[in-house]
């Protein structure tokens, strides 16, 4: 009876070290992650400060999910976090996987199409990167110092201006009335075009910057009521009962956004 109560004794002492070490060994790789009421959060290893927040998800774009050329998304399905470096969010038809890397997080989403009509190739969803909700706002990235990526490099994004990937500008222009579409009141369409599936924000002190990729985007827009940064990601064209894996990524490093820009174009292989 003693050498069980002994064993029970031992194996309980050693819990809170496995999960230390987990933890620890998490935080090395990049930060961490934690839940928030509308998806997922990210904390730097380095400055428990310094965090970004990902809202899954916000809105729809031409037909995505559902018709209509804007409609609203879905998060009303909570994060789970099998572990500090890693969390799900899984939609009856979007399943995002977020785990923690070197400066920041590796994103995975896969996306099925449960309607009976198919995607077009401009259907997009945006999730929400921003610095985080009224209560919990990180005041160092609430500002307006946000950049996309345009055919000449990273360009000053301005007021609430929406910008398309140039790839698919003819395609989107088609789809417009009179030059206008559903969102065009709170934001304008501007030139010039977005080159890239980036978008970055640097941290009002100069020393942080944080920004998200897609492999696949649409448009890049931002300074909304929570301050936040809309890359959309590009999900169309996909038919009834197909699906898609879509990579991108979550940064958060200390440095400028040229930096955050270099280690884009070496992630995606994306030429200077």
């Amino acid at each position: 009876m003693l050498r069980l109560l002994a064993v029970a004794v031992l194996f309980s002492a050693c819990l809170p070290l496995v999960n230390t070490e987990e933890r620890t060994a998490t935080e090395r790789a990049g930060g961490r992650l934690f839940p928030f009421e509308r998806g997922i959060g990210i904390r730097a290893a380095s400055d428990r400060q310094e965090s970004v927040y990902l809202w899954f998800y916000e809105w729809n774009m031409f037909d995505a999910m559902q018709r209509g050329q804007h409609t609203r998304g879905d998060w009303s399905v909570a994060a789970k976090f099998p572990n500090p470096g890693k969390a799900t969010i899984e939609h009856d038809a979007l399943q995002l996987t977020v785990t923690v890397v070197p400066d920041g997080a590796k994103l995975v989403l896969n996306v099925k199409n449960k309607t009976d009509y198919p995607f077009p190739e401009h259907a997009a969803i945006i999730p929400c990167f921003n610095p985080g909700p009224a209560k919990t706002r990180n005041p160092n990235f609430a500002n307006t110092n946000t950049w996309f990526l345009a055919k000449a490099g990273l360009q000053k994004l301005s007021n609430r201006e929406i910008h398309f990937n140039s790839q698919l500008r003819t395609l989107v222009n088609a789809t417009a009335k009179n030059g206008e579409y559903v969102w065009s009141p709170k934001w304008p369409l501007a030139e010039p075009d977005a080159f890239g599936g980036l978008i970055v924000r640097e941290s009002t002190d100069g020393k942080w910057v944080a920004g998200i990729a897609w492999e696949r985007f649409l448009s890049a827009q931002g300074h909304n009521p929570w301050e936040c940064m809309h890359l959309s990601v590009r999900v169309g064209p996909l038919a009834p009962n197909d699906e898609r894996t879509i990579n991108g990524r979550i940064y958060l490093i200390e440095g400028r956004k040229e930096d955050l820009l270099k280690r884009y174009r070496k992630d995606f292989g994306v030429g200077n």
